[in-house]
Order: C-alpha cells, then structure tokens, then sequence
C-alpha cells in the first residue's frame, strides 16, 4: 500500500527545515560567525530553533508513516500531519523571535507532543489488540 499523505507532511517538514536553515546561514553571515556560536544569543538562537526541528522531524514523520500503513483513516493521518506541521512552524516561529513569543512557542510545543502521543499510543493500541 503506497504512502498517499504521509509524502505530504516529510516535504513540508523538509522545506521548514530548509527555511530554518537559511536562517542560520543568514545570522552567520550577520554576525560573522563561522563555525560554532560565537557565544553570540542570536546565532544560538538560530541554531536551535533549526536543530529543535530536526530532533522532532524524524520520529514524527516515522510514527506518521506507521499510522498510514496501518491503516488509519486518511483524514486521522492529516490531522496527525497537520498537528506536526502546525506544531513545529508555530514553535519555530515563537522560538526564534526576539524576543521570544512565548505563547507560539508553548503552543507549537503542545501540538507536537499530541501528535506524538496520538500516533505513538495509536500505534500501540493497534500492535496490542
């Protein structure tokens, strides 16, 4: 069974995290920092924000596939995508101003961490029973 939403999700999370990458380059380049931090609050600021997408984007669009191939209901693994995307965008958004927008950022937090617990306890329930 082809991956019909799934494809959907690991593109845009690819192009946020391309955009967040530039984000990077571009502080680089402000601030004249070549390699590491420079203990400089902007540039770390950057670099997590990005890093933080790439610590989630994986285990996300993983548990997002599994969902898929088992043979959830389309509409629950868009929502599920949705949840991830929404929740990472906003959070990269909230994180990465300064100053922060904490709000964004707590929300970001909250639909990723539902998304990962949705799909992780679905996957489970359905492996079990």
């Amino acid at each position: 069974m082809p991956l019909t939403a799934t494809p959907i999700y690991a593109g845009l999370a690819a192009l946020l995290f391309v955009a967040l990458s530039v984000r990077v380059i571009l502080t680089r380049r402000a601030e004249r920092i070549s390699v590491g931090d420079g203990a400089n609050k902007a540039m770390i600021k950057a670099m997590r924000t990005q890093a933080n997408c790439a610590e989630y984007a994986p285990l996300s669009i993983l548990l997002l596939a599994l969902v898929e191939l088992q043979g959830a209901p389309v509409w629950a693994v868009h929502l599920l995508g949705l949840m991830f995307i929404a929740g990472r965008f906003l959070h990269g958004y909230g994180f990465g101003r300064t100053p922060q927008i904490v709000p964004l950022r707590q929300l970001g937090m909250l639909l990723t961490f539902a998304m990962l617990i949705l799909s992780g306890a679905g996957l489970l329930l359905h492996g079990l029973f």
